[in-house]
């Protein structure tokens, strides 16, 4: 599962963004859908560092810990300082370069923000994507982007950690043998 959302674009634009299937093979990167959508910024003048700045990863990681108690789910965030030309592509190199794909369930799920184009992408692995379909990711999508246009940058990732995190803890409850696979803090470039 992947969405991608531009938060800079005008008001209404992301409304009508159309889901599109992509084919990934199993042993590779995220199975599941591909679909671009479009939401404004707080201002529409958002400033990157002003996102990187006020970002709190204290409070991030002990949200992503929190949520990872309580299933055999892998969350992390990124942050990129970089300008990538398709966010989704980075966010996809990402997701196989923080070791996601080799989740013991294929629970993982990214969370990438790349400021300097005012884009997130988040991606869920086949294991949870299995489980909660395209809706959930949109509502995910929908979620942070009010609260980026509210200005809110800490709470956005905080509220979708905590989201993403009681549907891992539905579907892939922790186990006596579970054991945090993957680092909690925020990753950047």
């Amino acid at each position: 599962m992947e969405v991608l959302v531009d938060w800079e674009a005008e008001d209404g634009a992301g409304e009508e963004a159309a889901a599109v299937g992509v084919a990934v093979a199993e042993d590779s990167l995220p199975a599941a859908v591909d679909s671009a959508g479009v939401a404004p910024a707080a201002d529409g003048d958002m400033k990157p560092k002003e996102f990187i700045d006020k970002l709190d990863d204290n409070r991030v990681t002990a949200a992503i810990a929190a949520a990872e108690a309580r299933s055999s789910g892998e969350i992390r965030v990124f942050v990129s300082n970089e300008k990538p030309p398709d966010a989704l592509v980075a966010a996809e190199a990402q997701f196989v370069k923080l070791g996601m794909i080799q989740t013991r369930e294929r629970n993982g799920v990214l969370i990438f923000f790349a400021p300097k184009t005012q884009q997130f992408a988040i991606i869920g692995d086949k294991g949870i994507h299995e489980k909660c379909g395209q809706d959930f990711w949109q509502q995910i999508a929908s979620e942070i982007t009010a609260h980026l246009k509210a200005g809110e940058f800490t709470e956005a990732v905080v509220d979708a950690v905590n989201h993403i995190g009681e549907v891992l803890s539905k579907h892939f409850p922790r186990s006596p043998d579970d054991r945090n696979e993957l680092p909690n803090q925020v990753a950047r470039d």
